[in-house]
């Protein structure tokens, strides 16, 4: 029984050690498997680099702002009325002058009709009257009137009458002194003499009578002359009552807005379209206070937008505004933008910067070394150093031909990946070759 138990148990034991031989056996053919493939996993990769390059450049601020139209004007109708043409729409282009919108101008044309009709009217009525007392270029001039004319020459002629028979008398008298002539011929040339002077005097009342009637006429003609004058402004009135019945757009620019429709009625207070003026933007930029000094007017702007990627416009610093937003402690900072492609729209959002006087220490590299990860919406490089990568997060800035500013995470001199970006990571053995 005894020998049947050793038995037994050496035979387990016997068991146990081949199944321990076989385990051995078996690890150290997978550790000899696992050291196969880290040695191949550590195989340098083979790349080429580049060292970053260190220059000086301008000195510059990096803001961000919107870019707003030079000029914006909501148009409103000078007069009220019902909408009956609206020529234009959202997008088009106008100049100076353009009809943005009509409204129903029956009742002001036929207003118009009636007081050029009231007006042709009484300018005939006028010149009528001036042909009737003479009135010409040259003025008032009495001795033109026919009536006046008339009575003057015959007051004149009644006057020489006079005299003569005057003279006529005194004569006769004379030779009655000396018993010349007899009492009775005298006395008839005295009665021919007294009834002349009574002719001429009933002439010269008819003269100064036809004088004062001219006169009368004159004053009559200056009153009519006014109410003409009255007439031509109810007729100017009425021209401009019609004209403002079109609406016509201020300046030069596109349609942005177009609230009305034909058959509204619109008041003076209601917009009948917006234009703006966009051959010219204004860029405002939100600007911390602390970059309040060294601002000035007129200095470089450069602006990006989203639509158009890297591409780089330039305009200037033209207003500042005096006063700093107490809740965000920043200030309006304005730059103007020629726009003569139209590429530029109210209401983009830019990021720009303004070049100040002086220069600082900067870092570039090709554009190509740069990779951008999605995932965690970051710009990565790869540093090389002491055989290995390095995975560096950095901050770009403005783009210089092919070469991008990096802001942050790479000093001047450092060797950059330029190939096989792809196949590396964070402690990649390299070897590098082609190092510029």
């Amino acid at each position: 029984m005894h020998h049947q138990r050793r038995a037994i148990e050496g035979q387990r034991w016997r068991e146990f050690s081949l199944i321990a031989c076989c385990a051995l056996s078996l690890g150290t053919g997978c550790k000899k498997q696992v050291n196969a493939a880290t040695e191949t996993k550590a195989q340098a990769i083979e790349v080429t680099a580049i060292r970053a390059a260190g220059r000086q450049v301008p000195v510059t601020l990096a803001e961000t702002g919107s870019f707003v139209a030079d000029e914006a004007s909501k148009v409103a109708p000078p007069v009220a009325g019902r909408v009956f043409k609206t020529p234009v729409n959202v997008g088009t282009f106008v100049k100076t002058g353009d009809v943005l919108c009509e409204l129903d101008h029956r009742d002001a044309e036929l207003k118009l009709v009636q007081m050029r009709a009231q007006l042709a009217e009484a300018t005939a009525g006028l010149r009528q009257s001036e042909s009737r007392i003479g009135l010409g270029s040259g003025g008032f001039d009495p001795a033109k009137v026919p009536e006046v004319a008339g009575a003057r020459a015959n007051y004149e002629s009644s006057e020489a009458q006079a005299q003569l028979a005057a003279a006529d008398a005194k004569r006769y008298a004379n030779l009655i002194a000396t018993g010349d002539t007899s009492q009775s011929v005298y006395e008839k040339m005295r009665t021919q003499a007294e009834t002349a002077a009574a002719q001429a005097n009933a002439s010269r009342q008819q003269y100064e009578s036809a004088l004062n009637s001219a006169k009368q006429g004159y004053q009559a003609v200056n009153s009519s002359q006014a109410s003409l004058d009255a007439m031509r402004a109810q007729v100017s009135q009425a021209e401009k009552a019609l004209a403002d019945t079109t609406i016509r757009a201020p300046f030069d620019g596109f349609v942005s807005a177009r609230p009305v429709s034909v058959g509204e009625w619109v008041a003076t207070t209601n917009t009948v379209a917006t234009v703006v003026r966009v051959g010219v933007l204004k860029l405002q930029l939100q600007t911390p206070e602390r970059n309040a000094a060294g601002l000035k007017m007129g200095m470089p702007v450069t602006a990006r937008v989203a639509a158009y990627g890297d591409r780089d416009f330039v305009g200037e610093t033209s207003a500042i505004n005096p006063a700093v937003n107490p809740d965000s402690r920043s200030f309006i900072l304005e730059a103007r933008f020629q726009n003569t492609d139209n590429s530029l729209r109210p209401g983009m959002f830019s990021t720009a910067r303004v070049v100040l006087p002086g220069t600082e220490a900067a870092v570039f590299l090709p554009k190509s070394t740069v990779l951008r990860d999605r995932t965690t919406d970051s710009n990565q490089i790869y540093v090389l150093d002491g055989g290995k990568a390095h995975l560096r997060i950095v901050t770009l800035g403005e783009i210089d031909n092919n070469q991008v500013r990096v802001l942050s995470g790479l000093t001047a001199n450092e060797m950059v990946a330029t190939s096989r970006q792809s196949e590396l990571y964070d402690g990649a053995p390299v070897d590098i070759h082609g190092k510029r």
